[in-house]
Order: C-alpha cells, then structure tokens, then sequence
C-alpha cells in the first residue's frame, strides 16, 4: 500500500501532531528532542512518504552542513581517490559534500565556485586548475567561504595541503641515479604549481648529484596527459631526441603515455637484458599499478592529505574565526619500485 505522499515539512508536521519547530530541531538534530517526541516524529515518518530538503533547511541555518568540494578533473582516478576519501570524512562528521569538477576550464571552475557560494557552504575544500584558474575569481570565494586547498597551491584560501615535491622528486633522481643512466626529466606544459616544483627540484637534485640535467617539454597543452605522453613520446623516440635511456616524467598519467609510445616503438621498458628504456614518474596514480609494466614512482600520501585537509577546514568552521597565517601542510613521498625502472 502506498505511503501518502507530504509535500513539505508544514504538512508533515500537522499529520503528525508535532509543532513545525519541533520537526525542524529533530531534522537538524535528531538527539535535541525529547525521546517520546522522536518517537512520534519517526512513526509518522514510517508513515507517511516525506524526507526533508536537506538544501532547503541548509539555506535556514545559519551554518549549513555543506561542503564545498572542487577538483580540475573527477573522472582521472588520481582526484576520484582524493575526493572518496573526502567525501568519506565529512560524511562521518554529518556534514554533505556537494562536488564539483572543473573539466580543465576556467569558466567551468568559475561557475561551480558560484554555484557553490549560493548554495551557503559551511566551508570548502579546493584542487584549483593552477594556471589556467582566474585568480581574482578563487581569491574572491576564498574571501566569502572558508576555504583549504589542496593538491594544486594557489596562494588563495586559509591553508594549503600537498604532497612535499622537493622531497619526493630529489629521491627518486638519487635511485635511477644510483641505479643505472641518469634520467632526463619529460613535462608538459605547466597546468598547475606542483609541475614548475618538480621541474625545479629535479634541475638541483642533478646538480647536487653532479650531473648535467636535462629537461624536455612536450607540445601541446590540456589535460589530455596520457595522449601528450604517447604523441611526444613517439616523436621523440623516432627523432632520438631522448638524452638518456631513463627518462623521469612530471606525473605518472605523462608516463602511461610514454610507455605506450615505447610500445608502439618496439621498444622493450624496464631494467635489465633487453630492455631500452627505464621510466619512471610520480604520484602513485591508481593505474600506474596496471600498465605494462607497472610504474616505477613516488607515491603521494592521499590519505594525509586529505585528513589533513579535512581537519583544517572543520577547526575553521568550528572555531569561527580565520587564522592570521595560511599554514602550509607538506607530506613526503614515497618511493614505489615496479618493473619499469
């Protein structure tokens, strides 16, 4: 039998007997009535078809239970991860995360941080695209919304957290290094802060290392990584451009495509007999697990980070008030060896 349907928390409140103050204190906190009261407010619930609109009761406090959440790209695996463990942490602590993704665009990254403000977050939780953000935009939102970045470290918001580049880069060179033929370091064009980091820490851990380094941009820009890896990967493999049979690429998604570029090239990966070329990356992505063979690179600890992140911005929210410092939170790396290096 079908349950009859409510179409607000006034009607609901009249079917159950309970005041409209009432039911709204036991939506916002199931445990602040009395127990005989809840008892008669989650009957009428088994009896009746009605939920509350979270957002609508969200928008009549004066401290919504919404977490803003904000990443360049949800569908790559490396800010899915970051985002389920998010959305993991702020679910415990009953709060509601809202995600957005920019989709490498600007306009997209502005619309959603515009949406998002509507919508009266409690706090928010930022990955920006870096280089391609507009700044005034971000700067702006962190000035109205509590805000923590994390990954991508614009100079915006009340904190950052992130993986620590000058550690985990300057440890890897040190092992292909000590390992067989010095790497050359492959990039992109820079799409966000963490990418001029490593480029400089891998340029000083050469040099302190006593070697020349050597670093190749590929063309093109985007998000679209693993392609720039693979297109460049290829062209430099058929020109011999590489410098050295090791090559360290910027992230992990760029080395995806190398490999496949080496593949195509009918060139062997990994160290030892038969092999032509060691690569290795970093970030531990989840599919640098998966590829042929599996990754050499340094990990970032999404799980620190994101706890980090996540107990930064609740202090905020809780505590009321903006620090007069904007910490920043590094974490090292860790070296992950796999057959490509």
């Amino acid at each position: 039998m079908a349950l009859q349907k409510i179409k607000n928390m006034e009607e609901f409140a009249e079917v159950s007997g309970i005041s409209r103050p009432t039911v709204s204190k036991y939506f916002h906190d199931p445990d602040s009535v009395r127990k005989s009261t809840r008892a008669k407010i989650e009957a009428a619930l088994e009896t009746y078809d009605y939920r509350p609109n979270i957002f609508a009761i969200n928008q009549n406090r004066k401290l919504t239970k919404t977490i803003g959440v904000l990443v360049p790209y949800l569908s790559d695996p490396f800010f899915a991860e970051m985002v389920r463990l998010i959305e993991r942490r702020c679910i415990d602590a009953g709060f509601w995360p809202i995600v957005f993704s920019a989709h490498g665009q600007q306009s997209l990254e502005n619309n959603a941080l515009s949406t998002l403000e509507t919508l009266r977050p409690a706090g928010a939780l930022i990955a920006p695209l870096g280089r391609s953000s507009d700044f005034e935009v971000v700067q702006q939102f962190s000035e109205r919304v509590p805000t923590v970045v994390f990954d991508s470290n614009m100079s915006v918001g009340e904190a950052f957290v992130g993986s620590n580049n000058g550690q985990s880069i300057p440890l890897i060179v040190d092992y292909l290094c000590r390992t067989g033929e010095p790497p050359c370091f492959f990039e992109m064009e820079p799409v966000n802060p963490n990418a001029n980091k490593r480029r400089d820490a891998y340029v000083g851990a050469m040099e302190r290392l006593g070697f020349d380094p050597h670093v190749i941009q590929a063309q093109g820009g985007g998000w679209a990584f693993e392609q720039i890896g693979l297109t460049e990967g290829k062209r430099l493999i058929a020109e011999r451009s590489l410098p050295s049979d090791t090559v360290l690429c910027s992230n992990d998604r760029l080395a995806v495509g190398l490999i496949a570029a080496a593949y195509e090239k009918g060139l062997r990966v990994g160290h030892g007999p038969g092999c032509a070329l060691r690569i290795a990356g970093h970030d531990d992505h989840p599919w640098s697990q998966f590829t042929a063979p599996p990754l050499t690179t340094v990990s970032q600890d999404y799980k620190s980070i994101t706890d980090r992140s996540v107990e930064i911005l609740f202090d905020l929210i809780e505590g009321g008030q903006r620090p007069s410092d904007r910490p920043e939170v590094l974490f090292d790396g860790k070296l992950v060896l796999r057959e490509s290096a």
